[in-house]
């Protein structure tokens, strides 16, 4: 197709094809922008574990805690989570502080995909939604042919027809585009929630392993209460 016929078919699609186009643009900039946002995400966040275990195990809490706040890894905001609650002498309550952290990384890493999934879902439709259009102005412009005194054949709404089935193919390939890029983005993610999911539990069990942080505080010892002396004595 050359590029005479790509506008030819451009105008003649008109606000259809405008937002199949659209749709393809924004498929591929949030495509683009997950890329760079996830480009060695796992690598960082396995160099971060290996580095956040070795301080742990040393009883180097205060390192350990350093390096999570100087790395820019996506996995940080676990472990300073984990380390807050020991500071504060909440044990017990480490592994859920954990989690919840774990869980909104996890929301952040699927921003904007909630588009590409839309897109892939709907684009097929705005196609036809063109194609029938395209059709229904196709027999409009045989009626006027036929009201003027013309034959009517089937040249009269060929053109127009094979015009309009543009538009749903258009449709498909833009679907086609976002649902590869979906499912993608949800195979690498998934795959990095484990990963996650494993350095917070590892993390969570050196931390109770070696008891880092502050002891809780013992209670005071109950006072002394003297027998009664016997009567009379």
């Amino acid at each position: 197709m050359s590029f005479d016929e790509l506008l030819h078919y451009l105008r003649i699609g008109g606000v259809t094809m405008a937002v199949l186009l659209a749709c393809s643009v924004l498929a591929l900039g949030v495509a683009l922008e997950r890329i760079i946002a996830l480009w060695g995400a796992g690598d960082a966040a396995r160099a971060l574990g290996d580095s956040i275990a070795k301080h742990v195990l040393r009883g180097e809490v205060a390192a350990a805690r350093s390096a999570a706040e100087r790395s820019g890894a996506i996995s940080a905001d676990l472990y300073l989570a984990g380390f807050d609650r020991i500071a504060q002498g909440a044990r017990g309550s480490v592994d859920a502080a954990v989690e919840r952290e774990r869980a909104q990384v996890a929301l952040k890493l699927k921003r904007n995909l909630w588009v590409l999934g839309t897109i892939g879902a709907t684009t097929p439709f705005v196609g036809l939604f063109g194609t029938v259009a395209g059709i229904m102005r196709s027999f409009r412009e045989l009626g006027v042919d036929v009201e003027a005194g013309g034959t009517g054949g089937p040249a009269v709404v060929m053109t127009g027809i094979s015009e309009a089935l543009v538009a749903t193919a258009v449709g498909i390939l833009v679907a086609v585009e976002a649902v590869v890029f979906y499912n993608y983005f949800q195979a690498r993610l998934g795959r990095l929630s484990t990963e996650l999911k494993l350095l917070a539990e590892e993390f969570v069990e050196l931390l109770k392993e070696r008891g880092a942080g502050p002891a809780p505080a013992e209670a005071p010892p109950l006072p002394a209460v003297s027998a009664p002396s016997p009567e009379g004595a």
